[in-house]
């Protein structure tokens, strides 16, 4: 694995990604608040100090160990106009020779979504990784119903690989999930 330093910008045209600092809390906090209905549905359960500085601190710390390490990758996602926190992408479970892959995750705070972001920030994400960590492949997971994630990875040339049954918690329930894969070469332009 590559060494990826933790001041790591990646552009794109509305958007940038970059590593989480502690510095971000109070965004951070604010945009998880507004959007705390709209996300729980679609992440694991939230701990009982969700949204306070000690998880933040705590989050911050074990991304940059992952980071690190090179066994994970978290970013959050800021417009370049106004410098405001729209959500977070990750790349985690990243995994060398012989399997060359990862995993990807991503939220969009309520405010910012449908408006073409996320796909952005994927196929920028995406596109940094492919080369930069060695990466034959990218997949990623949905629960069936979460359309606008589905059109975000089928959006950026994802391929829909099947389903797995309990494959995670989400919302304190063990849940199937659809599975995809982006193989390297088939980001969609």
């Amino acid at each position: 694995m590559a060494f990826v330093p933790l001041d790591t910008v990646i552009a794109a045209e509305r958007l940038v990604l970059m590593a989480p600092r502690k510095s971000d809390y109070e965004d951070w906090a604010a945009l998880r608040t507004v959007s705390r209905a709209y996300l729980e549905p679609w992440e694991p359960s939230w701990p009982a100090d969700a949204l306070s500085r000690k998880d933040w601190q705590r989050r911050v710390t074990a991304w940059t160990k992952a980071w690190k390490a090179g066994t994970g990758y978290v970013f959050l996602i800021r417009r370049l106009s106004d410098n405001a926190l729209l959500g977070g992408a990750s790349l985690t479970q990243v995994r060398g020779w012989p399997a060359n892959s990862a995993s990807l995750g991503y939220w969009m705070g309520e405010p910012h979504a449908g408006q073409g972001y996320m796909k952005e920030a994927v196929k920028a994400l995406c596109t940094w990784a492919f080369p930069m960590l060695n990466l034959a492949r990218i997949e990623a997971g949905i629960v069936p119903e979460n359309d606008r994630s589905r059109g975000v990875l089928e959006g950026t040339g994802f391929a829909e690989e099947g389903r797995a049954s309990a494959y995670l918690e989400i919302a304190g329930v063990r849940r199937d999930h659809i599975l995809f894969a982006l193989v390297r070469g088939d980001i969609r332009r």
